[in-house]
């Protein structure tokens, strides 16, 4: 079990450190928000949103959305509109810091974290391609132990970032700094966002 559980640990850090649209959206909501608490309903969906897709992936959904290309498909293309979009909002939200989420009500916050969730190609290629696939490995206790493990690391992120975001807005008050990581992680997102319109060609080919 312990095994188990430190293979889920560690690979659920190499997974989720990468900067994304979620990660990106955790963030600011911790800069933008007047007190941490104002933060939470951003990182309590996140979190549910990935302990959902970790549990239904080590439930051994992985091994049936590969079988089917038409669903592997329709990922991608969802994921290559989404991050497109996703790139000119943290984008667009460079040149005006903020302002925008500030203006987010709860409803907005937690839609928009839902679709940086389970609309994020990334999200689900990690917790059904590769979360999911490294759990069959394992049965019965060991299986809970490794699924645990990544569920943990998920929440503790998601925790850390919002505090980060506090603390940049602390250090930071022009708000260069989170400025210049938006542009960043917008040009990343959108280098993402033409790797899977590339897959989406090969398939198109018949390609794999």
């Amino acid at each position: 079990m312990i095994e188990a559980f430190l293979h889920g640990f560690i690979l659920a850090i190499g997974l989720i450190l990468p900067l994304g649209a979620q990660n990106v959206f955790v963030l600011n909501q911790g800069a933008s928000q007047p007190t941490f608490i104002k933060s939470l309903p951003v990182v309590i969906t996140a979190g549910l949103s990935d302990t959902a897709l970790i549990v239904i992936a080590v439930l051994g959904l992985s091994v049936i959305v590969f079988e089917i290309p038409w669903i592997v498909g329709a990922v991608y293309l969802i994921g290559f509109v989404f991050l497109i979009f996703m790139g000119w909002r943290i984008w667009q939200d460079s040149s005006e810091l903020r302002s925008d989420y500030d203006k987010a009500n709860i409803w907005k916050q937690v839609t928009f974290a839902l679709s940086a969730s389970l609309l994020n190609p990334h999200a689900l290629l990690d917790t059904i391609g590769v979360i999911g696939t490294g759990s069959l490995i394992y049965h019965g206790s060991a299986k809970w132990s490794y699924m645990l493990a990544c569920v943990l690391v998920s929440w503790l992120w998601f925790v850390t970032l919002a505090l980060a975001g506090r603390y940049l807005k602390a250090v930071d008050a022009t708000g260069r700094f989170i400025r210049v990581l938006n542009r960043v992680s917008a040009l990343m997102i959108w280098s993402v966002a033409s790797y899977f319109c590339w897959k989406i060609i090969q398939l198109c080919l018949g390609r794999n």
